[in-house]
């Protein structure tokens, strides 16, 4: 799974963070590096534990809870 978050308000306006990590779907917790940054993240560290609150197979939609640790 990759995901990319995009701040567009506030100090970290403009900046972003990227995960990456494994998805299987019999695990409920995910726990995922961040890979690339950008703006007032560049060259930061950290990791996102995601976890599944419900998907729909079907039509591939997702929620999706982030919590996100970054160190800069």
């Amino acid at each position: 799974m990759s995901m990319t978050f995009v701040f567009v308000d506030g100090p970290n306006n403009g900046s972003c963070i990227s995960l990456r990590g494994n998805n299987k779907l019999t695990v409920p917790v995910h726990k995922m590096p961040i890979v690339g940054d950008t703006g007032v993240f560049l060259l930061a560290g950290g990791y996102a534990i995601a976890k599944m609150h419900w998907a729909d197979f079907k039509s591939g939609n997702a929620i999706v809870r982030c919590n996100v640790i970054i160190v800069y």
